[in-house]
C-alpha cells in the first residue's frame, strides 16, 4: 500500500460503507457498544453472505498477495517433513504455519501499514458523517417550521423552539383534531387530521387528556363509509398497537372490538351471506377485511408482552374478543339466507386460528380464556363442535363430490371469491384447530359435554374424538401427493392427524381422549371392513389408512395404549379376546405383507401403508406382552419373506446408462426399493428387543443383515425410531446375550468399532480438539471419558459372547508391539490390556498405568460370570500371571521381610485375585477395598503371590455353619406356611413321579457303572470348575478330601446321559460343537447338597430329569437336546433365555416398573444378569443357604418360582438399582456386587401373589418348549 491514492482510498470508503449498512440493523440493536463490538467480531459466525462483501474480498486479496508465497513456502516444508514421518499432523500443521505467519517481519509490516490506511479512510468516513448529519438536521429544522406554522402558530409559546415543535403534541393540538375530526367537517379537514394525528408520537397522543374522547370519536370515525378516512384510522391504530404501551393499544383494540360488534349487529349494513358468498374485491368487503385483519395481527402479537401488565387489560381483550366471536344472526333461517358471523371473516383470515393457539400458550392468559367460555362465551365452542358436526354430516351426504366440501387452491393465483360452501369449510377447519387446541388443557376438556342444537343427546369429549377419527376416513381424501407436497395441507384428515398426534404426545390427554374403547373401535372401522372384503368408506384411501396407522402406532408407543390395543378397556371382560385392537392390526398387516388385500393392488403407495402398518405392530411386538399376543400370526415370518423378496428386486435393477430417458425413474424405483428394504430390516430388528423376539428373528436367518443394518444406523448415529426415547443399547444387549447375536455383532464390525473407539479415547485421547489446555490426569480407575465404552463392553460380553469370540483361541503374545497397532477384536483387549505380562506390552502402551487398570477392571466384571472366569482361567491362566505380577511387585529387603509396593495397579491385581479364587456369598468372602484409606494404614488388606489366599478375606459366620443339610429344607418349608392345598399339589407331583418310575423301569437300568465312564474326559472349564466347588465345599465343611473323584464320576456320568439325548447338529457356531460350554453348576450344587454323596446324587439326576424343572434348573439338560425343535437346537439359545428372561422382563414391567425403566435408561438388560445368576446357580450371588432355598423352592413348587425369585430379587434391590442408574454404573453393580440381604424366605407372601396371578400362563408357556421332554 506504499502508492496509496485518492482513487483507492474512495473505493475503500465505498466498501466500508457497504459493510456498515449491511450490519446497521446489527450494530444498532446491540444494548452497548462492547456487544456492538462482540457483533462485528464474530460476523462470520452469524453473516452467511460475510464472504461475499467487497471489503472482506479486498482484505483476502490484499493478504494472500503479501503473505501468499511465505504461507506456501512454510506449507510445503512441513508437508515433506510429514512425508519423512517427522512432521505434525493436519491440524497441527495448520496451528504451525499459523503461528510462523504471526511472528514474521512480514506480517507485522502488512497489519502497520493495513492499520493506518484503514485510520485515514475510517476517518474521512466519519467527517463525511458530521457533515451529512448536519445538512439534514438544517432541512428538518426547515420542514418543522413550515408544518408548524400552518395550524399552531398561536399556540405555542416556545415558537422558537424547532426541539418543541417537532415533538411536543399539546392539548389544544389534540383538542383541534378532535374539530376537525366532526362528521360535520369537510372531507379533507378531516383527511388532514387524521394525517396529523399519524405523524404525532404515540406516547404525546396519550398523556393528553383528551385521550378518552379522542377514542371515542376514531370509532365512530369508523363507520365513515369514505376508505380513504378509514384507511386513516386505520394506520393510526396499526401504530398504536406497534409502539404505544398495552393499556393504551387495550384501548384502541376493544374500541376496534365494539365497533366490528355493532357493525355485525346492524340491520342496516350489507353483510354477505353464505348464499351470496364473499367477493374480497367488494368495497365494504375490503373495509371490513382490513378491520377483521388488524384485530387478528394484534391478536397474534399481544400475547409476547401481555404478561408484563395487570390481568385486568388482558382479561378486557379475551372479553371484547371472545363477545365479538359469540355474535350469532338469527338461526331461524335457511343455511344458504345465513347472514355471515364474524368468525367466518376471522376464520377467512387466519384459517388455523393462531390466534387461539397463541392465547392458549401461557397458563396466564390460558386461565382467563378458558374461565371466560365456561362462565358467558360457551356457545363459541357449542358453536364450533356444530360446525365440525355439520361438516361431517355433508361429507356422508355428499361424498362422490369433492368440490362440494374441500376449496379449490388455485396454485399462486390471487382468489378473490369465496362460495357458501368454501366459507363453510373455511369455518370448519378453523373449528377444528380452535378444538383441538382446547383438548390439550385439562380445564378446556372441562367445557365438555355441549349441548348442541336439534340433537337429543350432548355431544361428549368421547363422541368428539371418534367424530375427529371418523372425519380421517370419511372426509374426501387430498391427493396422493399430499404427503409430499410443500403447500400446507387444510385436508380434514392431515388436521384431525395432527391434533391427535399432539394429543398422543401428552400422557393426561391421551388417556382422557384416545384411550377409550370407541375412539379406537373408530379409527379400526376402517381397517375391519377392509378385512371383511368391504369397502373401507367412500373416501379411505391409502393416505388416510397411513394417518391412521400413524395414529395408532403413537397411542402402541405409551404404555397405557399398548394395553387397551392389547386387551382392551377390561382385561377381564368376555368379550372375544381375537377381536382387541392388537389381532385386527396383526391380522391386516398379515394381509398386506401377503398382498391378500385386492383394494390396494397396484398402488404406488402400497409399501407405505405396509410400512406405517408394521410400525403400530412394532410398537407391539418389541415389548414382551405385546410379543405374547401377536405371536400366533408370525408377523416375522411374513416380514421376512416380504424383505427376502425386496432384496432379490433390489438386485435386479438395471444400471442407469448415461444419456439414457430412464435414469430419472430407474433412480427414483430403486429408492423406493432400497428405502423398503430397510424398512423391512429395522421392522426385523425390533424383534431383538425381547428374549423370546429375538429367538424369532434368529429363525428368519435375517440377524446378520439386521445387525449389519443396526450397526449402519448406530455408526451414523441415527434415531431407533420416532417413538423411541432410547437408543440401541438395550437392543445390542439383548443381541450380545446370545451367541449367533455375537457372531453377528463381530461379523457387522460393530465390535471392531467399538474396540477402536475405546482405544482412540484411552491411548490416543482426541487428536481433532485443539489443545488450548493440558488433558485433566484421570483420577478415578475408569476415566469419565472412558466410561461409555466400558459399560459397552460389558453389555456386549455375556458368556455366549465371551464363548463364541475367544473360545479356544490363543493370545498373540508377540515380542514386539508397534505404537500404531490397534487393538480390533476381543483377543487383542485381553492380551494389550488385561495379560499384561512383558515389557513389549508395557511399552506399547501410552498410558500404562490407567490402561491396565481398565483392563483389570473389565477382568473383574467379566469373572463375575464363573463359566467366563473358568474359560479365563483354562486358556489363559489369568490367576497366575495376576500373582507374578504381584510377586513382582515385592521388594526383598531382608531375607525374611517383604515389603509390597502398594499402587492402583497391586490394590486393583489384589481384589481381583481374591474374586478369582474365592466362592461364596455376601457373608461367605470379604472382597478388599480397591482404594485407600486414611490414616496410619492406608491399605489393611494383606497381598499375597501364591495361593492359598490369606484367612482374612473369608468370612468367620460361615465356619460355624451346621454340616445337617436336613435342616436347611427345614428352614425353607417353616416360614413358608405352605398351605394344605400346595402340600396336596406336592404329594401329587410325587406320586406321579413314583408311578413313571414304575411304569418305565429302564430308566433305573440305565445307570452307568464307574466303569463305563472311566475312559470319559471332561473339558478343561469342568475340571477347574470341579476345584472350585471342591474348595468351596469343603469352606462350608460339606465336603470330605476324596470328594474330587466323586464329583468328576458324577459330571462323567452327567455328561454321557445328557450326551445320549442330544442331536447332530450342523452349526458354525462354537458352543454347539458337541458339550455343554460351561461347567454344570446345577449338579455341582446338588453334590454339596447331598453331602458329596455319588450315589445319591446320580440318582436323584435320573429321576429329576424327568421333571419340568429340570428344563429350567439344569442347563446342560437341553443343550442340543432331541427333545427340542431343531430350529431351536439350531439357535444355541436356551429356554431359560427365550422363555425364562422373557416373562422375568414381562412382569418386572407390571410388577416393578422402576426398574424396568432404569434397564432401559441403562441401556442393559434383565435377560442378561438373570441368564448369568440362573447358570451359575446364584453362586457368589447368594449365601449356600440361601441357594438351597432357591432350588429346593424351584423343585417342590415349580419352575415358574425361579421367575418369581428373581422378581423378588429386583425389587429387593429397587433402591440401589435406581441409585445406580443415575451414577451410570448398574451393569457393574448387578454383576459385581452380592444380592446382600436378600432371603428368599423373606419374599414367599410376594410370590404366591405372583402365582397367584401368573401361573396359568408361566407354566402353559414353559410345558411348551417340548412336552416329550419332560
Amino acid at each position: 500500500m506504499a502508492h496509496f491514492s485518492s482513487e483507492d482510498e474512495a473505493q475503500l470508503q465505498s466498501m466500508l460503507r457497504q459493510l456498515l449498512q449491511s450490519v446497521k440493523e446489527k450494530i444498532t440493536g446491540a444494548p452497548s457498544l462492547e456487544c456492538a463490538e462482540e457483533i462485528l467480531l464474530h460476523l462470520e459466525e452469524t453473516d452467511e453472505n460475510f464472504h461475499n462483501y467487497e471489503f472482506v474480498k479486498y482484505l483476502r486479496q490484499y493478504i494472500y498477495n503479501t503473505l501468499g508465497a511465505m504461507i506456501e513456502e512454510e506449507m510445503e516444508k512441513c508437508t515433506s517433513d510429514q512425508n519423512q514421518g517427522e512432521g505434525p499432523g493436519y491440524d497441527t500443521l495448520v496451528q504451525h504455519v499459523t503461528k510462523v505467519t504471526q511472528e514474521s517481519k512480514e506480517y507485522k509490516e502488512m497489519m502497520h501499514s493495513l492499520k493506518n490506511v484503514m485510520m485515514v479512510v475510517v476517518e474521512s468516513l466519519i467527517n463525511k458523517f458530521e457533515e451529512d448529519q448536519t445538512r439534514n438536521k438544517e432541512i428538518q429544522k426547515k420542514t418543522v417550521k413550515e408544518k408548524c406554522s400552518n395550524f399552531c402558530i398561536d399556540n405555542c409559546s416556545d415558537s422558537d423552539s424547532s426541539f418543541n415543535q417537532s415533538y411536543k403534541f399539546s392539548q389544544g393540538k389534540l383538542q383541534l383534531i378532535l374539530e376537525q375530526l366532526d362528521p360535520g367537517q369537510p372531507k379533507e379537514v378531516r383527511l388532514e387530521a387524521m394525517q396529523t394525528l399519524c405523524s404525532a408520537p404515540p406516547s404525546d397522543v396519550l398523556n393528553c387528556e383528551n385521550w378518552t374522547t379522542l377514542c371515542e370519536k376514531l370509532s365512530v370515525s369508523l363507520a365513515d363509509p369514505d376508505p380513504a378516512f378509514n384507511d386513516r384510522i386505520l394506520k393510526f391504530y396499526a401504530q398504536t398497537f406497534t409502539l404505544s404501551p398495552l393499556h393504551m393499544t387495550k384501548e384502541i383494540y376493544t374500541s376496534l372490538a365494539r365497533h366490528l360488534e355493532l357493525y355485525f349487529l346492524s340491520s342496516e349494513n350489507h353483510i354477505p351471506t353464505l348464499l351470496t358468498g364473499v367477493d374480497v374485491t367488494h368495497p365494504n368487503v375490503i373495509r371490513l377485511l382490513k378491520k377483521v385483519r388488524l384485530l387478528n395481527e394484534y391478536q397474534k402479537e399481544v400475547p409476547s408482552f401481555w404478561i408484563r401488565h395487570p390481568e385486568k387489560y388482558m382479561e378486557e381483550i379475551v372479553e371484547s374478543t371472545l363477545s365479538l366471536l359469540s355474535i350469532k344472526h338469527d338461526q331461524s333461517l335457511l343455511v344458504s339466507q345465513k347472514i355471515l358471523d364474524p368468525i367466518y371473516f376471522l376464520a377467512l383470515l387466519d384459517v388455523k386460528a393462531v390466534w387461539f393457539k397463541k392465547w392458549m400458550h401461557a397458563c396466564y392468559s390460558r386461565t382467563v380464556v378458558l374461565r371466560l367460555l365456561e362462565k358467558k362465551y360457551k356457545s363459541l365452542i357449542t358453536a364450533s363442535v356444530q360446525q365440525c358436526v355439520q361438516y361431517f354430516e355433508s361429507c356422508e351426504i355428499m361424498r362422490s363430490d369433492e368440490n362440494l366440501t374441500r376449496p379449490k387452491h388455485c396454485g399462486n393465483k390471487q382468489k378473490t371469491f369465496y362460495s357458501g360452501q368454501e366459507l363453510q369449510y373455511i369455518y370448519f377447519v378453523h373449528s377444528l384447530c380452535l378444538l383441538g387446541r382446547l383438548l390439550i388443557y385439562t380445564h378446556g376438556r372441562k367445557l365438555f359435554p355441549v349441548k348442541l342444537k336439534n340433537r337429543k343427546d350432548s355431544v361428549s369429549l368421547t363422541d368428539l374424538l371418534v367424530l375427529f377419527t371418523r372425519l380421517i376416513y370419511y372426509s374426501p381424501s387430498c391427493p396422493k401427493t399430499a404427503l409430499t407436497a410443500p403447500a400446507e395441507d387444510y385436508s380434514p384428515a392431515s388436521l384431525v392427524t395432527e391434533i391427535l398426534r399432539i394429543l398422543c404426545d401428552q400422557k393426561e390427554c391421551a388417556t382422557e381422549c384416545l384411550y377409550k374403547t370407541p375412539v379406537i373401535d373408530a379409527f379400526l372401522e376402517p381397517i375391519h371392513n377392509l378385512m371383511k372384503g368391504i369397502e373401507a368408506s367412500p373416501n379411505c384411501s391409502e393416505t388416510a389408512l397411513i394417518y391412521i396407522a400413524d395414529v395408532l402406532a403413537r397411542i402402541a408407543s405409551v404404555e397405557e395404549g399398548l394395553f387397551l390395543l392389547l386387551y382392551g378397556e377390561n382385561m377381564n371382560s368376555s368379550k372375544d379376546e381375537n377381536s382387541t385392537g392388537a389381532h385386527l392390526i396383526a391380522q391386516f398387516s398379515k394381509k398386506l405383507l401377503d398382498e391378500d388385500i385386492s383394494v390396494f393392488s397396484g398402488s404406488e403407495m402400497l409399501p407405505v401403508v405396509k410400512g406405517a402398518f408394521i410400525s403400530v405392530c412394532r410398537q407391539m411386538y418389541s415389548t414382551c406382552e405385546g410379543l405374547e399376543v401377536l405371536i400366533p400370526y408370525s408377523l416375522h415370518d411374513s416380514i421376512a419373506k416380504a424383505w427376502k423378496k425386496t432384496s432379490l428386486l433390489s438386485e435386479r435393477i438395471p444400471t442407469p446408462v448415461e444419456g439414457s430417458d430412464s435414469i430419472s425413474s430407474v433412480s427414483q424405483e430403486s429408492q423406493n426399493i432400497m428405502a423398503w428394504e430397510e424398512n423391512l430390516l429395522d421392522d426385523l430388528l425390533n424383534f431383538a428387543a425381547t428374549p423370546r423376539g429375538l429367538l424369532l428373528l434368529q429363525k428368519t436367518g435375517a440377524i446378520n443383515d439386521c445387525v449389519s443394518f443396526m450397526f449402519n444406523r448406530y455408526a451414523k448415529k441415527h434415531q431407533v425410531s420416532r417413538h423411541k426415547k432410547f437408543g440401541y443399547g438395550v437392543m445390542v444387549t439383548q443381541v450380545a446375550s446370545t451367541a449367533a447375536g455375537a457372531v453377528a455383532l463381530r461379523n457387522s464390525g460393530f465390535i471392531n468399532a467399538l474396540i477402536t473407539e475405546l482405544w482412540a479415547i484411552l491411548e490416543c485421547g482426541r487428536d481433532d480438539v485443539r489443545v488450548t489446555q493440558p488433558r485433566a490426569t484421570p483420577v478415578d480407575p475408569i476415566d469419565r471419558s472412558c466410561q461409555k465404552s466400558f459399560l459397552a463392553l460389558i453389555n456386549l460380553l455375556s458368556y455366549p459372547a465371551v464363548y463364541e469370540l475367544i473360545g479356544n483361541q490363543d493370545i498373540p503374545n508377540k515380542s514386539e508391539y508397534s505404537l500404531r497397532e490397534v487393538p480390533t477384536c476381543i483377543i487383542d483387549i485381553i492380551d494389550r490390556l488385561i495379560i499384561v505380562n512383558s515389557e513389549a506390552k508395557i511399552r506399547s502402551l501410552f498410558n500404562y498405568e490407567q490402561s491396565h487398570i481398565f483392563g483389570l477392571r473389565l477382568l473383574s466384571v467379566l469373572c463375575c460370570d464363573l463359566d467366563t472366569l473358568l474359560l479365563l482361567e483354562s486358556q489363559y491362566q489369568v490367576s497366575t500371571i495376576l500373582l507374578n505380577a504381584q510377586e513382582e511387585n515385592i521388594l526383598d529387603i531382608t531375607g525374611e521381610q517383604r515389603d509390597v509396593i502398594i499402587d492402583g495397579l497391586s490394590v486393583e491385581r489384589n481384589h481381583v485375585l481374591v474374586r478369582l479364587n474365592l466362592v461364596g456369598g455376601p457373608s461367605e468372602r470379604i472382597l478388599p477395598a480397591r482404594a485407600l484409606q486414611k490414616g496410619d494404614d492406608p491399605y489393611p488388606w494383606p497381598m499375597f503371590s501364591s495361593c492359598p489366599l490369606p484367612n482374612c478375606y473369608v468370612s468367620e459366620i460361615t465356619k460355624r455353619i451346621d454340616s445337617k443339610q436336613d435342616n436347611d429344607f427345614g428352614k425353607l418349608l417353616s416360614p413358608s406356611k405352605i398351605s394344605d392345598k400346595q402340600a396336596e399339589w406336592i404329594e401329587n407331583c410325587r406320586v406321579q413321579f413314583c408311578q413313571t418310575m414304575k411304569t418305565k423301569p429302564s430308566v433305573i437300568s440305565e445307570a452307568a457303572t464307574d466303569a463305563n465312564v472311566k475312559n470319559e474326559s471332561l473339558s478343561s472349564v469342568q475340571q477347574l470348575g470341579i476345584k472350585m466347588t471342591i474348595r468351596y465345599g469343603k469352606f462350608l465343611y460339606l465336603l470330605k478330601d476324596s470328594a474330587e473323584n466323586d464329583l468328576t464320576l458324577v459330571l462323567k456320568h452327567s455328561e454321557r446321559f445328557l450326551k445320549q439325548q442330544q442331536a447332530t447338529i450342523k452349526s458354525s457356531l462354537r458352543c454347539l460343537q458337541g458339550r455343554y460350554p460351561g461347567h454344570d453348576w446345577f449338579v455341582s450344587s446338588l453334590f454339596l447338597i447331598m453331602l458329596g454323596d455319588k450315589e445319591k446324587t446320580l440318582k436323584f439326576l435320573q429321576k429329576f430329569s424327568r421333571l419340568l424343572t429340570s428344563a429350567f434348573l439344569w442347563l446342560p439338560r437341553l443343550h442340543i437336546s432331541k427333545y427340542l425343535p431343531i430350529d431351536i437346537s439350531e439357535s444355541a439359545i436356551h429356554p431359560i433365555y427365550y422363555c425364562g428372561a422373557h416373562y422375568i422382563e414381562m412382569l418386572l414391567k407390571t410388577e416393578v416398573p422402576l426398574v424396568f425403566s432404569a434397564f432401559h435408561m441403562s441401556g442393559f438388560t434383565p435377560s442378561q444378569i438373570c441368564q448369568q445368576w440362573i447358570t451359575q446357580c446364584f453362586w457368589n450371588y447368594l449365601d449356600w443357604i440361601e441357594i438351597c432355598h432357591y432350588i429346593a423352592t424351584c423343585i417342590f413348587l415349580g419352575p415358574d418360582y425361579q421367575i418369581y425369585i428373581c422378581i423378588s430379587i429386583f425389587k429387593h434391590l429397587q433402591q440401589d438399582i435406581l441409585q445406580h442408574t443415575q451414577t451410570q454404573d448398574l451393569q457393574v453393580f448387578l454383576k459385581e456386587e452380592s444380592l446382600h440381604g436378600f432371603r428368599v424366605s423373606d419374599y414367599f407372601e410376594y410370590m404366591e401373589n405372583l402365582e397367584q396371578n401368573y401361573r396359568p400362563l408361566l407354566l402353559q408357556d414353559m410345558r411348551s418348549i417340548r412336552v416329550q421332554s419332560m
